[in-house]
């Protein structure tokens, strides 16, 4: 078990080390979201320059989530349909996945249900962040997409007590957070937010992926919401839960609840725009499920 800070963020060190340098684009899109200048015109022509991820902006841009009468056939022509924000989610999904999918992982490990997960979540908390009131709605989608970081970092540096997590967790009775810190002192929450802090994301993305799995549990819940209805975590968890009750799960295998999948974005949202959200997901996300 590990049993200090110092353990745990050599831990995170060597996770981090095993994944492929970040490439211009990448770079670029989390400096946009710690907030620094970044040209979406040079954004555009670096697309251009990596075929295969120009070639699947156009894909999804004119598949039937955007239902497009005309074909969209240049990045340009994407990045004026998409907007600069929709552009932005879309390219850190893609580049992310991409980057995460040549990590070795043990055999139980499936890179492509973590990444339709992610990317599931992330699509789901952008939707509710635009209809319901919540503490810095701009990082809802990268909340989204890195919430379960963590669970790849413990794959990739232990795969053995990865495991023995597993197993223990599937006895039930316990969350998976509360058996990852049974079995390495550390759960994959704590270990995403230490790799959000070394890439430099805002301090609210961080809070929210630190404590989705309990939003109460966070000592400045109150002060961070700044007088919002919801803190980001509670968004996040929403979403989280809801990928999960439709199987869009790590695991591959549904949550099984005990009332509709779309229950926690209707108590969010309420019905109209809850039931709203959970359909523009599923178009949403059977136009994504081709890259994963």
């Amino acid at each position: 078990m590990y049993t200090t800070a110092t353990d745990v963020q050599a831990m995170v060190s060597k996770g981090l080390g095993q994944l492929p340098p970040f490439s211009p684009i990448l770079n670029k899109l989390l400096a946009s979201v710690a907030c620094e200048d970044v040209r979406f015109s040079e954004l555009s022509t670096l697309i251009e320059k990596d075929t295969v991820l120009s070639g699947n902006v156009l894909r999804l841009v004119n598949s039937a989530a955007f239902a497009r009468r005309g074909e969209v056939n240049s990045v340009p022509h994407a990045v004026s349909v998409l907007g600069l924000n929709k552009l932005r989610n879309t390219l850190l999904g893609l580049s992310i996945s991409r980057m995460w999918s040549g990590v070795k992982t043990p055999r139980e490990w499936s890179h492509s249900r973590f990444n339709i997960h992610s990317v599931g979540t992330a699509i789901l908390a952008d939707h509710l962040a635009q209809v319901v009131p919540v503490n810095y709605p701009e990082g809802a989608f990268v909340a989204g997409l890195f919430h379960d970081f963590g669970k790849l970092l413990f794959a990739a540096t232990r795969p053995n007590e990865f495991g023995e997590v597993m197993e223990l967790h599937a006895l039930g009775g316990r969350s998976l957070p509360e058996c990852e810190r049974e079995i390495i002192g550390a759960d994959h929450p704590q270990l995403s937010t230490i790799a959000l802090e070394r890439w430099n994301l805002p301090e609210p993305i961080r809070s929210a992926v630190q404590y989705h799995h309990d939003p109460r549990a966070n000592p400045a819940y109150q002060q961070e919401k700044d007088g919002a209805k919801f803190h980001l975590s509670e968004l996040l968890m929403a979403a989280d839960t809801t990928a999960n009750a439709v199987g869009v799960s790590i695991t591959g295998k549904p949550l099984v609840l005990e009332c509709p999948p779309e229950t926690a974005l209707v108590d969010m949202a309420g019905p109209e725009d809850g039931a709203r959200i959970f359909e523009t997901f599923q178009k949403e996300l059977e136009s994504v499920r081709q890259f994963f």
